[in-house]
């Protein structure tokens, strides 16, 4: 019974004394050599927001996706690639097929997560997902997911 006590004890005062941070998330980077061509990827393409950097530094795009969620794209004379679809910027959208028409319309490819291309993944969960990559080859992810 003492070590019962002790231990609700411990996990009482553990528990009022850990914080809880409510992170959310803020943005995603990459690094790219042509900021201009890859940031009218972004613009043009994706048509997401471009918003301007908070001290107007020259080198850098920024761009809203959903409430305070954004892209800052990097500009610098080289970067290293890796071209692994493991890492990627993600972004959901319910008009999944609106989305591949269009992208089939502009030519550009898009593949499933094996790597067929022009291909469609459909998960175990239920949301659907499909991979482009942008003017630097950086892999963007499509899916489903809703988010509230």
């Amino acid at each position: 019974m003492k070590n019962l006590m002790l231990l609700l004890l411990i996990c009482y005062f553990s528990k009022s004394y850990a914080q809880d941070f409510d992170f959310q998330y803020d943005h995603y980077s990459f690094i790219v050599t042509d900021l201009k061509k890859t940031g009218d990827f972004y613009a043009n393409i994706l048509k997401l927001k471009e918003i301007p950097h908070p001290s107007a530094a020259q080198g850098f795009r920024w761009f809203s996706i959903h409430g305070n969620s954004q892209l800052h794209l990097i500009g610098k004379d080289s970067v290293i690639r890796q071209n692994n679809k493991s890492s990627h910027l993600c972004l959901a959208t319910q008009n999944l097929d609106g989305l591949i028409s269009y992208l089939e319309e502009k030519n550009i490819p898009y593949w499933d997560w094996p790597g067929k291309k022009n291909a469609v993944t459909d998960r175990a969960d239920g949301v659907r997902q499909i991979y482009i990559k942008d003017p630097e080859e950086n892999w963007v992810e499509i899916n489903t997911a809703i988010h509230e």
